[in-house]
């Protein structure tokens, strides 16, 4: 399985995109262990939305379509207004 996920830093009001085959060790990634990388500025993160796959092409595909202005602007609206 592979996922397509979104992380918000409710800090910052920061959201990141991205996609693993391993969605629980990804999350410890961007919260704990990352010495380097974009995301550890804006710790703490937490998964406001997920989505499931069969093949790493499909993930990635929706990964790009979420990385689009359309695509964020549907989880500002829709996912992250649901939360706030």
């Amino acid at each position: 399985m592979y996922y397509t996920y979104v992380i918000y830093s409710e800090k910052f009001d920061k959201i990141y995109i991205g996609m693993t085959s391993n969605l629980e060790q990804r999350l410890i990634s961007h919260n704990v262990l990352s010495k380097k990388g974009w995301t550890i500025r804006f710790r703490p993160w937490i998964l406001i939305h997920k989505e499931v796959f069969k093949t790493k092409m499909e993930a990635l595909s929706r990964e790009k379509e979420l990385k689009s202005l359309r695509g964020r602007e549907y989880i500002r609206k829709h996912v992250l207004g649901k939360i706030q």
